[in-house]
This record gives structure tokens, C-alpha cells and sequence, in this order.
């Protein structure tokens, strides 16, 4: 088996190093964001604990006027964190940097303050003022708003690297395809312009070998003209690739049909096929009948390298359950199987379980399908040593 090419395995190690790269800075980011607050609630632990000393010696100390204006400027300094002064029974005496509203009545400030020191409960305990002969009044504290705001920060960081890492996938992606698609338009344009002079000799000896009295009802010759016929289809479909195709409604049936039996008639008589049709034999279908072919002969063909020459090949048509304005085309065969773990490589160009070949025949019908039809190919179902059923969707009328 050949492996995947390399642009392909590049391609995993890139998103990965994106996905690192991200998780690095984001791992960066709350570690230093964690590390601020840390010190910041520190600093605020200690602002907290020099505001209480300061409220305890204006209440326990007799000095002049002097000495208490420095400590009341200490206490008017914390001008962030919420504070909530209360007695000994919790019934607040004093409120700091809290909202609120000038509306409500007494009553209606004591419950929003009892509800806050509820809060700053839950954050920090209470800080104790003792005021001799056994009475003591508590200094209620929460994380100021630069803290709060500090705290979730990294979360809005994340969401952002997120963002960006998601951002750089998609630009990655899509780049990657606008790559594949030149390398394909490219590759597909060149071999159509290196089977144009061989094809028009072959034309020139088929139409001398049709007119010459030697080979006169040579039935040689009827086959060579199909060949050069294919060929023609074969060179169109080349120059179709990169350039937008034209759908016309076809009946679906008769296309198919047709493209077995040229088919049929160049693979092993050990081989079989059948086609069968829930549809009325009149339905159409939007495809681009070279193209179309061209997808049902690679599916096919891989088909009967699965079944190394020997098997049944059956094709359905059908109305999808999820989509009755669409056409559902199964093709299933007898053959080895995919395994599970390579199912999402099916399409990959250059993967491949054949000795010879690119691997390329189900990357390009994929592509014809999905881009130009606009329609969806997959594997529908897969068992090692029983078989596997390729899906294509079209559109309908």
C-alpha cells in the first residue's frame, strides 16, 4: 500500500503545532493571570488588615486631633474594596465603595446590606475589632472589582485565543485546499494537453484502417474507434477539471446504464453487474455526463481490485430517506472490505491498497461530486470480508 502523500501527513503535524502553540499561550496566560491575583488580593488583604488597625486605634486611643486625622486618612484611602462595619450582632453601622441605590427606605438598605455581608462572608471572614471590656465590632470585606474583573479575565483570554486558534485552522484549511485545487487544475490540464497529439494520430489511423478495402468489416477496427472515442471522453474530462461544468438534467437510469456497460464489456467476465432502481426509469438528475462517468468508472474499478477480479457489483438507485428531492446511487460490491480505522482515509489522494497506482481515483470522484455536482459521495457501509456500498447524492430536477 502506498502511503498518503506527504502534504497530507504535513498538514496533521501543522494543526497540531497550532493547537500547541495555542495551548501554550493560553496555559502562559492564566499562570501569570493567576500569579497578579494572587499579589493583588494579597495587597488588598493587607490594605483590609492596615484599615481595621486604624478603625481599632481611633476607637481605643486617646491622642490629639493630629494623630487621628492620619489614621482617618488611612481608612478614607481604600477607595475599591467593599467594606461593611457592623456590632457585635452583625446589624451594619457603616458601608464603603458599595452600590446603593439613594430609592430604597432604611429597611430596604438593611436587607441589600445584610445580603452583602452574606457575600463577603463567603469570600473572607470577618475581620475583629476589639474594643475592650468584651465588646467587638466585625469589618466585612469582598474582592474589589479590578479583582473580580482580574479573576475572569483569563476566561475572556481563552475565549479569545480560541477564537484566534480557530481563526488560523480555517485560514490553514482553506489555503491548503486553494493549494490542492491548482496542483489538481494544473496536473489535469497538462495530461489533457499530452494526450491531444497521440489522440488526434489515433483518430487519423482509425478513420484510414475504417476506409481501407484490407480492413473492411474487421471488427478490429469498431473496437478501436470505441477506444478512441473513450479516449476523447477521457481527454474532455481532463480539461473539464478547473473550469465550472455545465449540468444538464439527464435521465439518471440510462446514464448509469451506460456507463456500465462500457465498463462491462473491458473487465472480467468474472465479474458481474446489476442495476436496480426504486425511481421511474424517466428521472433526471443534474449531472455533467463525462464527469459522471467518470466517477462511476473509479468507484467501480476499485470495486473490482477489492474483489481482485472476481465478485458482483450491484447498483441502486434510490430517493435518500432525509431528502426525497435528491437521487441516492448505492454501489456495493463483494469485496475485501474497508477496516474502521482507514475509513476516513478513503479519499485522501495517494492512499491506496493496490500494489500499482496513485491512489487518486476516489480523491478525484469525491471532488467531482461534492464540487462540481455539488452533491455528497461517502461510504455508507463497510465489512471486512463481505464488502462496502460507496453512496453518491445528486441533486434532482
Amino acid at each position: 500500500m502506498l502511503p498518503v502523500l506527504p502534504i497530507y501527513d504535513q498538514k496533521s503535524r501543522i494543526k497540531l503545532i497550532i493547537v500547541a502553540v495555542a495551548l501554550l499561550v493560553a496555559g502562559a496566560t492564566v499562570v501569570y493571570t493567576n500569579i497578579l491575583v494572587q499579589r493583588l488580593s494579597e495587597r488588598e488583604q493587607q490594605q483590609i488588615d492596615l484599615y481595621a488597625k486604624a478603625q481599632r486605634f481611633i476607637i481605643n486611643s486617646e491622642v490629639d486631633s493630629n494623630t487621628n486625622f492620619v489614621f482617618e486618612e488611612i481608612i478614607n484611602a481604600n477607595k475599591t474594596i467593599p467594606i461593611i462595619f457592623t456590632d457585635g450582632n452583625g446589624y451594619p453601622l457603616d458601608a464603603k465603595n458599595l452600590e446603593v441605590p439613594k430609592r430604597l427606605n432604611e429597611v430596604q438598605r438593611m436587607a441589600l446590606l445584610q445580603r452583602e455581608i452574606q457575600i463577603m462572608k463567603s469570600q473572607h471572614p470577618p475581620i475583629v475589632v476589639e474594643l475592650g471590656a468584651g465588646l467587638r465590632n466585625y469589618i466585612y470585606y469582598k474582592d474589589s472589582v479590578l479583582l473580580a474583573q482580574l479573576r475572569t479575565y483569563p476566561l475572556v483570554q481563552l475565549a479569545v485565543i480560541g477564537c484566534l486558534a480557530v481563526i488560523a485552522y480555517f485560514t490553514f484549511s482553506y489555503s491548503r485546499r486553494a493549494e490542492q485545487n491548482r496542483v489538481w487544475v494544473g496536473l489535469a490540464k497538462e495530461t489533457a494537453h499530452q494526450l491531444g497529439t497521440p489522440l488526434s494520430s489515433l483518430m487519423a489511423w482509425h478513420t484510414y484502417l475504417k476506409e481501407s478495402e484490407k480492413f473492411k468489416n474487421e471488427p478490429i477496427v469498431d473496437e478501436l474507434g470505441k477506444d478512441v472515442r473513450r479516449l476523447e471522453i477521457i481527454t474532455e474530462r481532463f480539461s473539464n477539471i478547473g473550469s465550472v461544468p455545465i449540468l444538464k438534467d439527464e435521465n439518471i437510469l440510462r446514464v448509469t446504464q451506460n456507463a456500465i456497460a462500457y465498463l462491462q464489456s473491458r473487465v472480467s467476465k468474472k465479474v458481474t453487474f446489476e442495476i436496480k432502481t426504486d425511481l421511474p426509469t424517466d428521472t433526471p438528475a443534474q449531472v455533467n455526463v463525462p464527469l459522471f462517468d467518470w466517477v462511476i468508472e473509479n468507484i467501480c474499478k476499485n470495486a473490482i481490485d477489492a474483489m481482485d477480479g472476481r465478485g458482483s457489483i450491484t447498483i441502486h438507485l434510490r430517493r435518500p430517506a432525509r431528502n426525497k428531492s435528491q437521487i441516492a446511487i448505492d454501489i456495493t460490491d463483494t469485496g475485501k472490505g474497508i477496516p474502521k480505522s482507514k475509513l476516513d482515509r478513503v479519499f485522501l489522494p495517494g492512499f491506496t491498497t493496490k500494489k500499482r497506482g496513485w491512489g487518486l481515483g476516489l480523491a478525484l470522484a469525491k471532488r467531482i461530486i461534492e464540487n462540481y455536482h455539488k452533491g455528497r459521495l461517502f461510504v455508507k457501509w463497510s465489512e471486512v470480508g463481505r464488502g462496502t456500498t460507496f453512496r453518491v447524492i445528486l441533486n434532482g430536477e
